[in-house]
């Protein structure tokens, strides 16, 4: 039997997971059996960004909540290490894996690491080259320790090339059994995700109906450090989005808690945000229904930007860079920063998504290919 544990604490994280805790969960054919644990570290505790997601697409419980909660990079990290090298000495997993670039991400990694644990990291090679991004030192560094780097794009392996890694096919990877660091495409999780849940979204979901929305609205959302803890960004973007408001388009806005905080504190922040339509983190079938029927999304979310190219909707990315270029070359997303002018005119020149988007993204089972190459690795037993 090999035995997996998942780490995880936030949002997007969750949405990864879910495809592969399904493809973990099925029974073996020829591959052996699989013993997988989710840890959630407690990054995200609100919860409609947390716990209720465990139950909405199927996610299994955690084995581990260490419920860490919010905090500084440096002590909400150190936390997460503490509590996760615990988990671990106690699980004696054969591998650890670790999801796209949050606390929780850095966490995982460095505790399997320095334990001599194997480790696979679910979307490697991401790179915006922006280190002022915690996200962008949490990828780089968390892909210099990891063992399996499985890559959404052709992109993303070419970024690994670039820094001196090895990269394969995944029958290479099988051959290699992860001896050897080795960089493979395949493909996005999160599509898979999507491809699964969009239906059941549009079975289960009243969102629109709760809100008394009818199309055309915009959908929004903000949460990155770069937005919420500069003023200026946060000002310039509810600015514009206030201005929007009142030319006659709804404007939904689901408040991360961290923007919600600093809007609060913030009297001019407030009166600029009195147009739009503040609600509540939302629950993730809630949340892809309200992107499945937007005329447009403006966000600093990597996933969301992909959500909207799955969906096809057009997206403004309230950054000046994007871990996903593909979806800039190919028409469907356009960086506009965090300026009141570029915003509007981005907006204002707004088209619908007519043609057909490349497929850059894979074919929807990245994690049956996931599962493939870690159930065909010889791992050194610790049990």
């Amino acid at each position: 039997m090999i035995k997996m544990v998942s780490v995880v604490g936030a949002r997007p994280q969750f949405v990864k997971l879910s495809p592969l805790a399904r493809a973990l969960a099925a029974p073996p054919k020829k591959k052996p059996a699989i013993r997988h644990l989710i840890l959630h570290t407690g990054q995200h505790y609100d919860e409609n960004m947390s716990r209720v997601f465990f139950d909405e697409p199927m996610i299994p419980r955690p084995a581990f909540d260490l419920g860490v909660g919010s905090g500084s990079h440096a002590r909400q990290t150190g936390e997460m290490l503490v509590g996760i090298e615990r988990v671990l000495l106690e699980a004696r997993p054969d591998v650890v894996l670790v999801y796209g670039d949050t606390n929780s991400t850095l966490a995982g990694a460095l505790a399997a690491a320095k334990l001599g644990i194997r480790l696979a990291h679910v979307e490697a090679g991401l790179r915006s080259y922006n280190r002022a991004m915690p996200e962008e030192i949490n990828r780089e560094v968390t892909d210099r320790v990891s063992d399996f780097l499985f890559c959404p794009t052709r992109t993303a392996v070419e970024n690994l090339k670039r820094e001196g890694f090895r990269t394969v096919s995944s029958g290479a990877c099988i051959k290699a059994g992860g001896r050897e660091p080795s960089a493979v495409n395949v493909g996005d999780i999160m599509y898979d995700s999507v491809l699964f849940n969009l239906n059941l979204a549009g079975k289960k979901s009243r969102i629109i109906e709760d809100l008394g929305l009818e199309p055309p609205y915009y959908l929004v959302t903000v949460h990155r450090a770069e937005s919420t803890d500069n003023p200026g960004n946060l000002e310039n973007i509810i600015s514009a989005l206030g201005r929007v408001a009142k030319e006659g388009m709804r404007v939904v806005f689901p408040v991360h808690p961290r923007t919600r905080k600093v809007i609060e504190k913030n009297s001019p922040l407030r009166a600029l945000a009195r147009n739009l339509l503040l609600i509540d983190p939302l629950p993730y079938l809630d949340m892809l229904w309200l992107e499945k029927n937007a005329s447009l999304i403006l966000t600093d979310s990597g996933g969301v930007q992909k959500e909207a190219y799955w969906l096809r909707i057009p997206c403004l990315t309230l950054r000046n860079e994007t871990e996903w270029p593909e979806t800039i070359e190919a028409g469907a997303n356009k960086l506009v920063g965090y300026e009141v002018r570029q915003i509007l005119k981005a907006v204002r020149s707004l088209r619908p998504i007519k043609k057909k988007l490349p497929e850059v993204f894979g074919n929807g089972r990245t994690a049956e290919k996931i599962v493939k190459i870690l159930s065909s690795v010889q791992y050194n037993r610790t049990t």
